[in-house]
Order: C-alpha cells, then sequence, then structure tokens
C-alpha cells in the first residue's frame, strides 16, 4: 500500500502542475503578427495630407469644422447614418451655412473631397458645395448635380481664378447615382492648370485652363452646404434670386474636406478607401 501511494500521489500533482500552466497559457492569435492594414501607405484617413488639411466637416451630431474648431449653422438640417459614423441630412429647403475660414479664402491650389447620398431631385439641380460670391450670379465654386435622369446624371463644376475668369467642368457623366454613398473629389493644381475629377476613389476625366493660374475666391462671405447660393432665404447674393431650375440636396452628406494642394491620385484612392472602410 505504501509504494502505490509513492507512484500515485507524484502522478497527481504532475497532471494538476499541468492543467494550471495550460490554463494561464494564452491562445495564439496569427492575427496579432499581421502587419497593419494600409492603403497608399496610410491607415487612417487623417493621416492623408494632414499637413494640407485646412477644414474636415464629420458630421458626428455637429457642423463643427476639426481644423478651425469653428461651426456651421444648419437650417432645417439634421442627422443621420454616415460612411463613417453620422451624416448631415438636408433635404429641401434646408441647408447649412459655414463662414470660412482665411486659409479657405486664400486657396491657391485645392482638393475638395466628400462623399454624398441624394435620390434624384426633379425639381431642379442638387449643389452639395457652394462657396459663395455676394455679388455675382454664379459662386465662387459650383459643384452640382444637374440633367438628373433615372440611370444618370451630368456633375458641373465652376470656380473662379484670381482675374475673376471663370472656369467651367461639363463634361463628366456619373452612371446610376442616386441612393448610394458616393465619394467625390476635385483637385486643382494652379501651377500646371491642371483639374482633375475624382469618383469613389477613380479618375472620371480631367482638363487642363491654360493660363488659369492661381483660384481666386472674392466676395466670399459663406460656404453651403445642401444649395446654391440664390436658394437660400433670403438669397445670398444680390446676383441673383431662386431660380426655378434650382433646388437642394435631398439627401445627405459626410466627410467633407478640403486641402491647400493638389492631392495625388493616389492619396485621393487611399481617402475613399480608409473612410469607405470608417477609418
Amino acid at each position: 500500500m505504501y509504494r502505490i501511494q509513492r507512484t500515485i500521489i507524484p502522478a497527481l500533482a504532475i497532471a494538476s502542475l499541468a492543467l494550471g500552466m495550460g490554463s494561464c497559457q494564452k491562445k495564439f492569435d496569427p492575427n496579432s503578427y499581421k502587419p497593419a492594414e494600409t492603403f497608399g501607405g496610410f491607415s487612417a484617413s487623417n493621416e492623408i495630407g494632414a499637413s494640407s488639411l485646412i477644414a474636415h466637416f464629420s458630421f458626428e451630431g455637429a457642423l463643427i469644422d476639426s481644423v478651425s474648431k469653428t461651426s456651421a449653422t444648419g437650417t432645417g438640417t439634421s442627422y443621420g447614418t454616415g460612411v463613417k459614423g453620422q451624416a448631415l441630412q438636408i433635404g429641401l429647403n434646408n441647408y447649412a451655412t459655414f463662414i470660412p475660414t482665411d486659409a479657405i479664402k486664400q486657396l491657391q491650389s485645392m482638393t475638395i473631397a466628400y462623399w454624398v447620398n441624394t435620390p434624384i431631385n426633379n425639381s431642379g439641380i442638387q449643389e452639395p458645395v457652394c462657396f459663395v460670391n455676394s455679388t455675382q450670379f454664379w459662386s465662387n465654386l459650383d459643384m452640382y448635380f444637374d440633367g438628373q435622369q433615372d440611370a444618370s446624371s451630368v456633375f458641373k463644376m465652376h470656380l473662379y481664378n484670381t482675374a475673376q475668369q471663370d472656369a467651367w467642368l461639363t463634361n463628366w457623366t456619373l452612371s446610376n447615382p442616386w441612393g448610394i454613398w458616393m465619394h467625390i473629389a476635385l483637385t486643382y493644381d494652379a501651377p500646371t492648370n491642371k483639374f482633375i475629377f475624382y469618383v469613389n476613389g477613380q479618375q472620371v476625366g480631367t482638363a487642363t485652363q491654360a493660363g488659369f493660374g492661381n483660384l481666386g475666391f472674392v466676395n466670399f462671405p459663406a460656404i453651403l452646404f445642401g444649395t446654391i447660393q440664390f436658394q437660400t432665404t433670403p438669397s445670398m447674393t444680390s446676383g441673383a434670386t431662386s431660380q426655378t431650375w434650382a433646388s437642394f440636396l435631398l439627401g445627405a452628406m459626410d466627410e467633407v474636406r478640403i486641402y491647400n494642394k493638389a492631392l495625388s491620385g493616389s492619396d485621393v484612392k487611399a481617402l475613399f478607401q480608409l473612410e469607405n472602410l470608417g477609418k
């Protein structure tokens, strides 16, 4: 009996020790060895062109520009589900107004990028972003859906330079743009006089305006989100009152970013990819 106890007790002790060691050991996680997922060398959208970002509206339940720490003012706007968190919900007769910073007023080259999700508006053009010119019919910068049809729309853009000459970009058609989140980006590089238009990270078209030079935004009291300058109440320009062919963005906007340089095509693509993943 004595010999049996001497052989059993050590065996029990060893088994107990092995069980304790097993319970303390962490399960191997192969994902912990994976490098961080990157797009264009970036792992978060805020890393892209960080030193050139001069305005960013994420619309997380507020109209605050995270760069200047100042807020836009909403007229009938609300918040809904966005690409990243919440989005600015606009709609008929609704818009938001932001007083531009000096950095925005002094843009020479630029990138403007944002997400938009809207149904067709048979009442008139839908303008997500407008840089008001308080003395002219057309704004310092216009970007709008025109020629809206069930499965397509022309997307038109208009800007002024320092000589107050304007450039019109009107040749690009969007296919099936309604009721989906779509990433829009326009870059302008003043040294090369070149505009590039991107949709969902892909280059849609380019335009070179010989001798256009630096952008020139004057009489610039506000940026509008959701309509063009003469559709507000009252009109924000002495150059026009409400037009029957113009209306409001009926849907939502998210992640509006303004840079003081033309981002590269790879940067625009990475911005689309990362924001699309909520990063």
